[in-house]
């Protein structure tokens, strides 16, 4: 399909274009300010569908909010229109189209222009009043306050909050993209007249500062956040995307002796810990066992053995361990348990264990095998 898509350097406008160029069935037409305006007239020729994400946010005057919003409109529609083109307009609105300020006034303008578009022309029309937005790509001190309390965290600036308990609908650009695929479909969401993303996440404006507060803490703790929550997974993306270009990597605690080493990578509260344990030839780490903590060793590099003997029994088993063959071993609890360098180099294990540790509650045995 040929769609033309307006506003497509914006924030929504180049998620979506990435998308559309995955699928790899679409020639896509991007306008945006610094395109030819010349070629606005053959893409409104040759579209077959249209998504009008264009838009000012963020004008120097008032004046500019009618004619961005509402001008602009106009103009693509009336080049639909000169060119016989009655294929679906998809309009990029706002929540705020329902309040009466200078920038309401202009999407509720936006709005009410293609709907009488729609009703001549008989072309099939979206609009979407789209929530908050926020995700990859957007723009810190511009549109989204996600944006810019993950670019100043990131950065170690302040950020203030004067009302932590002001709550405001977020919505995840992901989610935004498939809606938008949806009615290039022709399957679209549609509540009261207009076009809706079915996921939305209501947040106080003091959780969402302290959510990303805690994504760049986490560095320091290796706590994750929990990513079965929605908004908590989509904004730790969304953080991650605004780190600076020179940290992307973050330094470990390795604790070391003539044994080798053991490194937390990370933790989270409700599924467990990931470790690195590094074994010198000849040594042998462990003989302890648990009542309820568990833990599945995976040997990456080296070779070695790892032993079980059950605490009330004298029977000893082995499990011989490489590198070269990838296999997880589950230590059961009630077994104390040993994991033995068998070969010439460093033995490097990825443990990982169904509970951080708990100096108070360490659940640990030490018993030889």
């Amino acid at each position: 399909m040929r769609i033309l898509v307006t506003g497509s350097n914006g924030f929504v406008g180049k998620n979506l274009i990435a998308e559309l160029k995955n699928q790899g069935k679409h020639a896509i037409y991007e306008f945006d300010l610094d395109t030819p305006k010349e070629l606005l007239v053959e893409y409104c020729q040759k579209a077959e569908f249209v998504f009008h994400l264009a838009g000012v946010n963020r004008p120097k005057n008032n004046d500019e909010f009618m004619t961005g919003n509402f001008g602009f409109t106009s103009k693509l529609l009336d080049l639909l229109k000169k060119s016989n083109n009655s294929c679906p307009v998809m309009l990029s609105s706002s929540i705020q189209a329902a309040l009466e300020n200078p920038y309401g006034e202009s999407k509720r303008a936006g709005e009410e222009v293609l709907r009488a578009y729609g009703e001549e022309t008989g072309s099939p029309i979206y609009i979407y009043r789209f929530a908050n937005l926020y995700g990859k790509w957007s723009k810190p001190n511009y549109n989204t306050v996600v944006a810019t309390f993950c670019y100043k965290v990131a950065r170690g600036e302040e950020i203030t909050v004067n009302d932590p308990s002001s709550m405001i609908d977020f919505c995840y650009i992901d989610d935004v993209v498939k809606e938008l695929i949806r009615c290039l479909e022709g399957n679209p969401t549609i509540e009261n007249g207009y076009g809706t993303v079915p996921e939305i996440d209501p947040l106080s404006i003091g959780e969402l500062r302290d959510l990303i507060v805690s994504f760049k803490e986490s560095r320091e703790t290796l706590s994750l956040p929990k990513l079965d929550r929605r908004v908590e997974k989509n904004l730790y993306s969304t953080y991650l995307s605004f780190l600076p270009k020179d940290k992307f990597s973050y330094p470990l605690k390795m604790n070391i002796d003539q044994r080798g080493s053991f490194t937390e990578v990370l933790r989270t509260p409700d599924r467990g810990q990931v470790s690195i344990n590094i074994s010198k030839p000849g040594i042998t780490k462990g003989n302890h066992w648990h009542h309820t903590k568990n833990e599945k060793f995976l040997v990456v590099s080296g070779t070695g053995v790892i032993r079980f003997r059950r605490v009330d029994s004298e029977e000893v088993l082995e499990y011989f361990v490489s590198g070269e063959k990838l296999e997880v071993v589950d230590i059961p609890v009630g077994y104390t348990h040993n994991i033995e360098n068998l070969g010439d180099g460093d033995m490097v294990t990825l443990m990982w264990v169904n509970e951080p540790f708990d100096p108070e509650k360490p659940d640990t045995y030490y018993v030889e095998v």
